[in-house]
């Protein structure tokens, strides 16, 4: 304590031997950093899965399917293992029975969503319904552009319209951060990677109660108490 304090002295001293405009400066800068170092309590957009049977359902379009076969189970498992974590009096369903149901039943993403809570015998359902994801711009296999997007609806079976959702959100996500990354730089098994694990922890942080920067493009250090 006696050693911080004598820093702290120290450099106040330095300070105050600089000009006005300096001293301003840098007060200034000190001051905008410690805004970029915040962190904000994030209340979750839906939270009634406590004490309820959850199943998480992903669709995907068939393009997506066949160029890459194991992005939907990736995205249930890793879904199901965070609201898990983070709710524990949530019941959640193992992806892989999920996954054989939905290989087993014939358009079964043609049933009215009630529907898919009763065969599932589940009270709620994560829907993930990707409309987008892709490693690359678009027409442009040279470099590297991840987006994973997708409508994620809340199905409830004990709703008066268990048909609808009875909430919905968008969440599309981004990686990497840096801009024309090329083939050279980086393997499509690591860009799917980040990308992935990126989009499950903002899909499954929709669900409960989380920290994050308040600037994450600025923000330097770790972040505590995470669950995901």
């Amino acid at each position: 304590m006696r050693k911080t304090r004598l820093a702290m002295i120290c450099v106040l001293a330095g300070v105050m031997t600089l000009p006005g405009c300096m001293i301003g400066n840098l007060l200034g800068g000190m001051a905008q950093n410690a805004e970029y170092q915040k962190l904000i309590q994030v209340l979750p957009e839906y939270d009634g899965l406590e004490d309820k049977s959850v199943a998480v359902i992903v669709n995907t379009d068939l393009s997506t399917l066949y160029e890459y076969p194991q992005v939907a189970r990736q995205i249930a498992m890793g879904i199901s293992r965070n609201i898990q974590r983070a709710i524990p009096t949530a019941r959640v369903m193992n992806p892989d029975r999920v996954i054989a149901w939905q290989f087993n039943t014939t358009q079964w993403s043609a049933m009215p969503y009630g529907d898919l809570a009763v065969r599932l015998q589940v009270d709620r359902i994560v829907y993930v319904d990707m409309y987008e994801y892709r490693l690359h711009p678009p027409g442009n296999r040279w470099l590297y552009e991840g987006v994973c997007a997708a409508t994620i609806g809340i199905i409830e079976r004990d709703n008066v319209d268990p048909d609808s959702f009875v909430h919905a959100m968008n969440t599309i996500t981004t990686f990497p951060n840096v801009k024309s990354l090329t083939l050279d730089e980086a393997t499509p098994e690591r860009v799917q990677l980040g990308l992935l694990a990126k989009f499950i922890q903002d899909a499954s942080r929709l669900f409960y109660e989380h920290i994050k920067p308040k600037y994450p493009d600025k923000y330097r250090g770790p972040i505590p108490n995470q669950k995901s």
